[in-house]
């Protein structure tokens, strides 16, 4: 899914990249011995996903998969007739349910004959998203951006072009094999252990092999931007964003910094828990943001997303996950009693800021 609406303005030099440019769209890159690193183009503003292939015996294990379009099947044909010629992908392991990862899931299972890997929570999460928009959905959507103040011109985009992506896959594979938070996974002569965590999606899987020091992080840690982290209308309630911190500080507690992070998007680097400092104070950032223009009144998420977003120049793809990160951490705050709801009669939602100690 994406999703990224912003670069990060810290300045990454504590950060090392181990290559300062990324594969070209016909080429592979070997990353460490035995992993491979290759870059598939997206139509959107965020415009390459990351894919890894891990040595599996004989074959490669394939670690997400690219949007489900027309240009991304002529991307594999011709990988597959050239730099991958002759390999064989003995599994297809997919981090998450947005549709630059799992969206040609099915035609490479497909093409290969081999087992599809997803956790549980992210695997029904894709079956929903091919059959999201069922009119009752549709209501449902509309209501809760209204609710949140946006009007019926944005509203409509919202519900348009700016969700419309999520379809993007090719059909899914009919079965999975569930992948589980705390499991180990043997994969060629590796063997990785199983982390998940919440936020950018429900339940994201990355992979951890300590005797290497290999991270696959997918889109929970990027090198230079924010992953998106949103919530929307099916859950409206959801704590996304401390969902998200939560995973930070596991991920800080079980990795040491000098581990190789292969990220989702974005070049391999190390110095992962710097990087998790400085994601997390970017939404704390983002907080005060929303805290200081709530002071003086009442505000709609509508209100609040030029304050964060004020920035950027946002299309309708762009705009939906700007309203759905607005509103993470609107209810983020909520939760953490920064901010208060106020009713004033028309069913639209406003917040004030909670008042400090000291005043």
């Amino acid at each position: 899914m994406h999703k990224k609406t912003d670069a990060l303005d810290h300045s990454h030099h504590e950060l090392r990249f181990p290559l300062e440019s990324h594969p070209g769209p016909d080429q592979t890159v070997e990353i460490a011995p035995g992993v491979l690193w290759l870059r598939l183009k997206l139509p959107f503003r965020l415009n390459h996903v990351n894919i890894y292939l891990l040595a599996d015996g004989g074959g490669w294990a394939m670690v997400d998969t690219g949007f489900g379009n027309d240009a991304t099947i002529e991307a594999w044909e011709t990988l597959f007739a050239g730099a991958l010629k002759g390999f064989a992908i003995s599994r297809v392991i997919v981090t998450h349910a947005h549709p630059d990862h799992v969206g040609m899931a099915g035609w490479i299972v497909q093409r290969f004959r081999c087992p599809f890997y997803m956790s549980q929570i992210e695997y029904l999460q894709g079956v929903y998203h091919q059959n999201r928009r069922t009119d009752e959905r549709v209501v449902n959507s509309r209501e809760f951006f209204q609710r949140h103040g946006m009007d019926e011109a944005i509203t409509a985009q919202l519900l348009g072009r700016g969700q419309d992506y999520l379809k993007k896959t090719v059909p899914l594979p009919a079965a999975y094999r569930r992948l589980s938070a705390g499991d180990d996974i043997q994969i060629g002569s590796r063997t990785f252990r199983i982390f998940t965590g919440a936020g950018h999606s429900p339940d994201q899987v990355m992979l951890y092999c300590a005797a290497d020091k290999l991270f696959l992080s997918a889109d929970q840690v990027l090198s230079k931007i924010s992953p998106n982290v949103s919530v929307w209308a099916h859950e409206p309630d959801e704590n996304a964003l401390g969902s998200y911190l939560k995973s930070l500080a596991a991920l800080a507690a079980a990795l040491p910094d000098d581990v190789l992070v292969l990220p989702g998007h974005g070049l391999p680097f190390y110095g992962v828990n710097i990087r998790m400092k400085q994601l997390a104070d970017h939404h704390q950032e983002r907080c005060d943001m929303i805290a200081d223009a709530c002071r003086e009144a009442p505000k709609t998420s509508a209100e609040l997303v030029p304050v964060v977003f004020h920035k950027h120049v946002l299309d309708a793809h762009q705009t939906g996950f700007a309203a759905g990160e607005l509103i993470a951490h609107v209810n983020y705050m909520l939760a953490e009693g920064r901010l208060s709801l106020v009713h004033q009669g028309d069913g639209v939602l406003r917040f004030r800021a909670s008042r400090r100690l000291s005043e």
